[in-house]
């Protein structure tokens, strides 16, 4: 899908690069108070977005398309934007599970291939999706506003909603060997911590896919990403939402991510002008937290940020929980730690060190 047109005149070019500039003054004085310098270089429009095909994938892009447009609206008609869609591994096999075929990393291989390749300028990734360590040459430049965090039970068509869930135990609202289908050895392992007689058949694909798989009556229940589901316009299809702490979500999960070259300053300057701090700081710690713990898609690890009021009137609190698990739910160990939002990064790694140290070692056998 194109966005704009595929030239623009020098005129037109001058006038990203001067605003630009804008973007950039506006987003330091809004964060530090103090202006950067912008950058001379002038380039060519339009400026072309990689991203995945599924449907979930095209909203998000799209929507970080008209955030940018919206604070620069200057772009919205200068044949500003491209959009690439690219196919990735992990979205052409759906029989097997990630673990299987290579790791999540596969959902982000050929879109990192273009980039560095300088076939697309930038690429926009569900962060649940991107890796810890990008290829050499790449950076997250950009992570926006978080939608809901939480996972989301969906219970066959016809089952109907129970009148009342405990919150504690959201699981107990699933009949005794219900079939959940679910590709996520972090939801299973902590489904079957606290209910080990449910049973757990493979379904991957596309929301609307897994959707319809449930429907068919391939199996009782699945879970979803409540943020996918929002973005989709299907919020009202969670049946039962999660708690965070019962089920802790994925590293990274409700949040958009932006990569680019390093070597793109002037991109990367016009990015940070929609940087949303809350978002870069959570997704710093829980990314940290993955990194230390270095386990494969067949390691449970959950990882949830947010930042909370002082109890003392101070700044914001950030509090971090990480969960590590064995994937037949035998072994869960689920721990938090609070600090300053700067010290993300630290607490990330300290917490997951912390996670290791006092797990089994098989857990995170390759």
């Amino acid at each position: 899908m194109v966005f704009a047109p595929s030239s623009v005149s020098d005129g037109s070019a001058a006038r990203a690069s001067a605003l630009q500039k804008i973007a950039a003054e506006a987003a330091a004085r809004q964060k530090q108070g103090v202006l950067r310098p912008a950058l001379p270089h002038r380039r060519q429009l339009p400026l072309r977005v990689g991203t995945r095909a599924s449907p979930l994938a095209l909203v998000q892009t799209r929507a970080f398309l008209t955030m940018l447009t919206r604070f620069c609206p200057v772009l919205r008609d200068m044949g500003a934007f491209q959009e690439h869609q690219i196919s990735t591994t992990g979205d052409q096999v759906q029989n097997r599970r990630l673990a299987e075929i290579g790791g999540k990393g596969l959902f982000a291989k050929e879109i990192h291939d273009a980039l560095s390749d300088g076939r697309i300028d930038f690429a926009v990734h569900s962060l649940k999706d991107l890796e810890t360590t990008l290829p050499p040459g790449l950076v997250l430049a950009c992570t926006l506003r978080r939608e809901d965090a939480r996972d989301v039970l969906i219970l066959r068509p016809g089952e109907g909603r129970p009148e009342t869930v405990d919150p504690a135990a959201p699981f107990d609202a699933l009949p005794r060997d219900a079939l959940v289908g679910c590709a996520s050895v972090r939801r299973q392992a902590q489904m079957l911590h606290q209910r080990p007689d449910l049973r757990f058949g493979l379904l991957r694909g596309n929301v609307q896919t897994r959707l319809d798989k449930l429907a068919a009556g391939q199996c009782d229940a699945t879970l979803l990403a409540l943020a996918g589901l929002r973005r989709l316009g299907m919020g009202d299809r969670a049946d039962i939402i999660l708690d965070p702490e019962i089920m802790v979500p994925a590293a990274g999960q409700g949040i958009v991510g932006v990569t680019v070259r390093e070597s793109d300053l002037e991109l990367r300057e016009l990015l940070a002008a929609i940087e949303d701090y809350e978002a870069r700081a959570v997704s710093t710690a829980e990314r940290a937290l993955l990194a230390e713990l270095d386990g494969s898609c067949r390691t449970p690890i959950g990882g949830y940020a947010r930042l909370i009021d002082d109890a003392q009137g101070g700044g914001p609190v950030l509090r971090l929980t990480g969960l590590v698990a064995r994937e037949d739910g035998s072994f869960l160990l689920r721990r938090v730690v609070t600090g300053a939002p700067a010290d993300a990064e630290r607490m990330g790694r300290e917490l997951g060190h912390s996670l290791r140290a006092d797990s089994p070692a098989d857990i995170f056998a390759p």
